[in-house]
């Protein structure tokens, strides 16, 4: 219905001189119109009933294209002369849409609402037009709306992406290293560009590992990265870029912000502000750089540093004797919280158990929604880095049979995981291997809600520890044990999907 919906938006922008002359005046060409699909919805309250004769179908409202008055039951489209941004997920199907006013009415911006196949806490805008552009120019641009996509795919920096209207989370920044390993935030220089960039420092942080690079841009106030560019030049605008802030840089900056640290007092609260930030960070070299740093602004020693932020035992204190559960190698992860997920035995088992049906088949990868992509390429390393590689090679290459997905695997750090898999399938009797046709859409909807179960009980049992007094603790007790019973629901036995 999105994709219909779309067809019919980019066959009225033809139609519609107001819209036609909106995107001229913003330097919008008709190819960056084609590439990025951009239509025109209609004045009118029910145009969409010429595209849908069944204007009463639940699912036109359930995709958020039209709303439904509760009080009366009457239906209108929600967007209506507006021209029309598509958003398309990382396989290209349009799964939302963007609407903006063409003159300065409110709102100016309107999105499509959360929907089964829309999240905007997951989702980039222009991800998919971009993502062979990301490899040709070794980073993602990530701007704070649609035109600056288009504006700077139009002036030539095709690699830029947008958040959809809300903050940039774990969830984002997970999707965006998938396709690169250098990100570079660009945000306004006034106080709310400020704070859009601290958030993008707590969504960034867990993924700041050695191999990787989080930049920070900030424009002056007066610009967006499509002005700064027609006043400047392309040159400027890539020089500007180069020259944008470590993450590095920007957490201290961030930590010491409103801190008087000519005084004890202003380099104690910058201490404060500084521990849940550094904590975030992946083990590695630039944690333990960042830690020196840090001790140096707060004239302590870095030991010292660690024992006030709980991290080490005050000297001449003997050890406390961990707890056994403490030892495990599998660690407590939230569920859906954008971190690694941990890997019990039975997670295990499923997990392989779907992953040699998508390496005997790739096409087998589609089967899977979303939600289940993103929990399986959450697991802990090497499971989670092979699915990962799994849903870039998909997204970049649609299905592919074993003889093909092993020669892109060579040399992985995941490739004796997947060599192993692999022979536990030519080890079938008669040959017989585990790929979609034999083992069936049922099979897999069951080994993933499994793997669905254990990180909801891992993440209830970790709320659950929380003192009674932690606010949302119920709330959030509640929602996984609806989530639990939902999920149980689907494990018994029923009709083949």
């Amino acid at each position: 219905m999105l994709e219909k919906a779309g067809a019919a938006y980019r066959k009225h922008l033809k139609n519609s001189p107001r819209a036609i002359e909106y995107f001229k005046k913003r330097g919008v060409s008709g190819e960056i119109a084609k590439q990025f699909g951009l239509g025109y919805a209609p004045e009118g309250w029910r145009t969409l009933a010429s595209v849908f004769p069944e204007y009463d179908d639940p699912l036109l409202a359930e995709s958020g294209l039209v709303i439904v008055n509760e009080e009366d039951d009457k239906r209108y489209d929600r967007f209506r002369d507006r021209v029309m941004f598509p958003i398309r997920n990382v396989k290209g199907e349009c799964i939302g849409f963007g609407g903006r006013v063409l003159g300065d009415e409110k709102p100016k911006y309107l999105n499509s609402p959360e929907t089964p196949v829309f999240s905007k806490g997951r989702e980039l805008y222009g991800l998919w037009e971009a993502r062979n552009a990301l490899r040709e120019h070794g980073f993602v641009l990530v701007t704070e709306g649609y035109m600056d996509v288009i504006g700077l795919a139009q002036l030539g920096f095709p690699n830029a992406v947008a958040t959809l209207g809300t903050a940039c989370t774990t969830e984002h920044v997970q999707k965006l290293f998938r396709f690169t390993d250098s990100v570079v935030f660009s945000f306004d220089g006034d106080a709310a560009g400020r704070r859009a960039a601290r958030k993008a420092l707590d969504g960034a942080l867990p993924y700041a590992s050695d191999v990787r690079s989080v930049k920070f841009l900030f424009l002056p106030s007066e610009h967006d990265p499509d002005s700064y560019i027609r006043e400047h030049g392309h040159e400027a605008f890539a020089r500007f870029v180069r020259q944008a802030v470590p993450l590095s840089e920007f957490l201290v900056d961030s930590a010491a912000e409103g801190c008087d640290l000519g005084t004890a007092e202003g380099r104690s609260k910058m201490v404060s502000n500084a521990g849940p930030l550094w904590k975030q960070l992946p083990e590695g070299a630039l944690r333990k750089q960042l830690l020196g740093t840090i001790a140096e602004r707060a004239q302590l020693g870095e030991h010292d540093l660690m024992e006030l932020w709980g991290l080490a035992r005050p000297e001449g204190k003997p050890a406390q004797r961990k707890r056994k559960d403490a030892e495990s190698p599998y660690k407590q992860r939230a569920y859906g919280a954008g971190r690694r997920h941990a890997i019990k035995p039975k997670t295990v088992a499923m997990a392989e158990h779907i992953a040699r049906a998508v390496l005997r088949n790739s096409q087998a990868w589609d089967l899977l929604t979303n939600d289940d992509h993103h929990l399986l390429c959450e697991l802990e390393a090497p499971h989670g880095d092979l699915f990962s590689w799994i849903d870039t090679r998909y997204h970049e290459h649609g299905g592919e049979p074993w003889a093909v997905l092993q020669l892109g695997i060579e040399g992985q750090p995941f490739s004796e995981l997947a060599g192993r898999l692999n022979a536990l399938d030519e080890m079938q009797p008669s040959g017989r291997a585990h790929d979609v046709e034999e083992m069936g859409e049922r099979e897999l909807r069951r080994a993933i809600t499994e793997i669905h179960l254990d990180a909801v009980a891992e993440e209830i049992r970790r709320v659950g520890k929380l003192p009674a007094s932690e606010p949302g603790r119920v709330e959030r007790l509640y929602e996984l044990s609806r989530k639990q019973q939902e999920l149980q629901e689907r494990q018994k036995p029923g009709p083949n999907p």
